[in-house]
C-alpha cells in the first residue's frame, strides 16, 4: 500500500459481512467522501442539502443515480477530525441485497471513489494518530473475539492499557539513554550524567516488567484461539466418546477397534465465557502400523502444546493397568506450566468402586497439582466436573490485566528482553558506555515497534493485509 495516496485518494467499501442480509453499511473515507455522497443523496425527492449537514447525524432518504433509485437509504455523515479514520467520512445503510450493495459501490467508484484495499481504514486511523499500533490491531481482535474472555482482553488493549505501559517504560529507558549519550559528547572530560546504580535498579523493574508481558502470551494467545485441551490416553479409554459428550454430537468415530482415531480432532467449546479449544488425539500404544503411529507422534506433540491435558483411564483394565497409563500421561505432561486432568472412565460399570478408585491413585500419584475425577463419557456421569475442574484450571487475569495475544508483540518483547539483558551484563562488567547506549536503543526500538512509534511500511503492510476489507 502506497501511503503517499493515504490522505488523497477517496476509498469505499462494504463494512459489514458479504453475502444476504437484512441491512448493509457501505463506507466512504477521504477528501471527496461527503462531496461524492451528497451528489447521490435526495431527501423527499430533492438533493440533500449539505449547507445544513450535522457531523455525526443520520439522515433518511434515497439514493439516486441520473435520476435511477437505487434504495432507501440512512447515511451518516462524519467531519474530520471527528470520525473513525480522522477523516471526512460518510456510512450508507441499504437493505442487504447483493445486488444493491454492488450497484452501490460500482456508482460510488464511477464519481471518483476507488476500493479499499485490506485494512485501509483501520491504516488511515493509524496514520492520523487516532491510536496506535497495538490498538488497532486490538480491533481486528475484537472483531475476531469469539468468547467473553477474549472480548476482555481485545478491549482493555483497545483503550489503550498495553500501550501505557509501553510508553512508561519507553519514557524511563529514553531519558536514561539520553544521559548516558550525552556523556559521550564529553567523554574527554570524564563526566558521568546517567547513575549506575539508578540505571540498574530500573533495569531490574524494566526487564520485570517485560518479562511479565512476555510470559503472558502464553495465556493471553490461549484466551484469543481456544485455550487447547488435549484429550489423551490409552486405545479404547473413551477419548472420543468425551469428545462427543462434551460438544453434544457425534464429532468423533467411536468405536471398540483399538486406534479408531489415527489424527487429531478439534472442536471449541464456550464454557461460561471462556473458548476451550478440545483435541481428541490418538490412542497411545506400541504399533507397527504407519499410519497410526504418525498419530500417536502427533498424539505427544499435542500434549506438549496444550494448556490443560485430560488424561483417559479405563477403570475396567484393573487398577495396576490404570496406575501404569496414569503414570505414562503423567510423565509427558509439564506439571509446571501445565494443568493435568485424569479421568476414571467407565465407572458405571464398576458397582460403586469409583471412589476407591480415585482414593488410591491419588495416594500413589501423591501429587496434589494433578486432577482427578471420575466419569462415565457414555452416559453423562461426571461431565459438570470436568466442566467445573476447567474452569478452575485456567487462573484468569483480572479484568483490568494486560495480556499479551500477538505473536508479533510477543516477539518484539523477547528480544527487548534480550537487550535489556545485555545491558545488565555491560554495566556489571564495565564495558564502555557507547556499548550500553546501543543495547538501550535496541530495547527501545523494539518496545516503540509495538506501538508504532518505530516502523516500516514494509511491517505496516502485513499488518493491515490480515483485516478484512472495509475495516
Amino acid at each position: 500500500m502506497n501511503t503517499n495516496i493515504l490522505n488523497k485518494d477517496t476509498i469505499c467499501a462494504i463494512a459489514t459481512p458479504h453475502g444476504m442480509g437484512a441491512i448493509a453499511v457501505v463506507r466512504i473515507s477521504g477528501p471527496a467522501a461527503i462531496p461524492i455522497v451528497t451528489q447521490l443523496f435526495t431527501q423527499n425527492s430533492k438533493p440533500f442539502d449539505k449547507e445544513k449537514m450535522v457531523s455525526n447525524k443520520a439522515y433518511y432518504g434515497h439514493i439516486v443515480d441520473h435520476d435511477e433509485l437505487l434504495d432507501e437509504v440512512l447515511v451518516t455523515f462524519f467531519k474530520a477530525p471527528h470520525s473513525f479514520t480522522g477523516e471526512d467520512s460518510a456510512e450508507i445503510s441499504v437493505h442487504g441485497s447483493v445486488y444493491v450493495q454492488q450497484k452501490l459501490l460500482q456508482i460510488l467508484i464511477a464519481h471518483g471513489c476507488r476500493m479499499a484495499e485490506a485494512g485501509e481504514f483501520t491504516r488511515r486511523a493509524f496514520v492520523n494518530r487516532k491510536f496506535d499500533l497495538a490498538q488497532a490491531e486490538a480491533i481486528a481482535d475484537l472483531i475476531n473475539s469469539e468468547s467473553e474472555a477474549a472480548h476482555r482482553v481485545a478491549i482493555n488493549q483497545l483503550k489503550g492499557g498495553f500501550s501505557k505501559e509501553l510508553q512508561v517504560m519507553r519514557s524511563k529507558l529514553l531519558e536514561m539513554t539520553s544521559l548516558m549519550e550525552l556523556e559521550l559528547d564529553f567523554s574527554e572530560e570524564d563526566v558521568e550524567f546517567a547513575d549506575r546504580s539508578q540505571l540498574k535498579a530500573l533495569l531490574q523493574e524494566t526487564l520485570a516488567h517485560v518479562d511479565r508481558l512476555k510470559d503472558s502470551f502464553r495465556l493471553g494467545n490461549a484466551i484469543k484461539n481456544g485455550i487447547p485441551v488435549a484429550i489423551v490416553g490409552q486405545t479404547n479409554t473413551g477419548k472420543s466418546t468425551l469428545l462427543n459428550a462434551l460438544l453434544g454430537e457425534d464429532r468423533a468415530i467411536v468405536s471398540d477397534i483399538a486406534g479408531t482415531t489415527r489424527d487429531t480432532i478439534e472442536e471449541t467449546l464456550n464454557i461460561n465465557g471462556i473458548l476451550y479449544r478440545f483435541i481428541d488425539t490418538a490412542g497411545l500404544r506400541n504399533t507397527d502400523e504407519t499410519i497410526e503411529k504418525i498419530g500417536i507422534e502427533r498424539s505427544y506433540k499435542k500434549i506438549s502444546e496444550a494448556n490443560v491435558v485430560i488424561g483417559m483411564l479405563d477403570a475396567t483394565t484393573g487398577y495396576e493397568s490404570m496406575l501404569s497409563s496414569a503414570q505414562a500421561i503423567v510423565a509427558k505432561v509439564d506439571l509446571q506450566h501445565q494443568q493435568l486432568i485424569l479421568c476414571i472412565n467407565k465407572v458405571d460399570t464398576l458397582d460403586d468402586q469409583g471412589e476407591t478408585l480415585l482414593g488410591a491413585l491419588r495416594l500413589d500419584l501423591n501429587n496434589d497439582d494433578i486432577i482427578v475425577i471420575c466419569l462415565s463419557a457414555k452416559h453423562g456421569f461426571g461431565l459438570n466436573d470436568l466442566y467445573n475442574t476447567l474452569k478452575l484450571s485456567q487462573p484468569l487475569a483480572s479484568p483490568d490485566a494486560t495480556l499479551v495475544t500477538n505473536a508479533r508483540h510477543y516477539e518484539a518483547l523477547m528480544h527487548a528482553s534480550e537487550s535489556l539483558k545485555s545491558v545488565q551484563r555491560g554495566l556489571e562488567i564495565n564495558i564502555p558506555t557507547d556499548l550500553i547506549s546501543q543495547d538501550l536503543r535496541q530495547a527501545l526500538y523494539y518496545l516503540g515497534s509495538i506501538t508504532g512509534e518505530i516502523t516500516t511500511d514494509e511491517i505496516l503492510g502485513t499488518i493491515f493485509s490480515r483485516f478484512c476489507i472495509g475495516k
